[in-house]
């Protein structure tokens, strides 16, 4: 694999085919202040998802992550995927109502002592209307239950403009940045070429 000088102090060239994102760590240690778990909105509830329901958590993750450039869960095969829902220290979470699925919420405490907010998210008409609000009190409940001592999440410059805004309000600090170099999902194929319009696709060039 050939690597990339990182240059620190200007612009760092990426090969053709692949995408880069700024991601920041945002972490908490306890509920925030005068916390409490929020009732379900009329109508919805939160459903977990197994490893028998592969097909479902697959279009839920593409429907909400589509337009986020979401897709490690999709480079995972049948087994690897089932076997991960099934591990007794991940939580999988579909937020449904009357018309289906309309939101994510995947917990993993795999890493003893603490917890990954792993995916959170909605589909794109459900943003907006407070019930982000309820399911990120469902993953801040359900998250220090196990007693964990940290709770984390990532968020990056292909996120939603107010992801960062939101999780601050929600009580996550930031604490560290990284650099993610990947291939374009949108041209592997794990992707439709029209998600995520806000990050350019940029055809690699034919020198041949």
């Amino acid at each position: 694999m050939k690597t990339i000088p990182l240059e620190l102090n200007g612009l760092t060239d990426i090969p053709p085919g692949k995408i880069a994102n700024v991601a920041i760590l945002l972490q908490m240690f306890a509920p925030p202040a005068g916390f409490s778990p929020m009732r379900a909105p009329f109508g919805y509830g939160l459903e977990r998802i197994k490893g028998g329901e592969i097909e479902r958590y697959r279009k839920l993750f593409r429907t909400v992550g589509n337009p986020w450039l979401w897709y490690s869960r999709l480079q995972m095969s049948d087994e690897e995927l089932a076997d991960t829902l099934d591990n007794r220290d991940v939580e999988a979470f579909a937020l449904a109502g009357a018309g289906g699925d309309i939101g994510i919420l995947e917990l993993d405490f795999r890493e003893p002592g603490e917890v990954e907010l792993a995916f959170f998210g909605l589909v794109p008409g459900a943003i907006g209307g407070g019930l982000g609000r309820y399911l990120m009190a469902e993953a801040i409940a359900r998250g220090f239950v196990r007693g964990s001592k940290r709770m984390w999440v990532h968020t990056c410059n292909f996120d939603h403009p107010k992801a960062m805004d939101f999780y601050i309000k929600s009580g996550f600090e930031p604490y560290s940045r990284a650099i993610e170099i990947a291939d374009d999902p949108r041209l592997t194929g794990l992707l439709p070429r029209s998600a995520a319009p806000h990050v350019p696709l940029i055809e690699p060039q034919d020198n041949a």
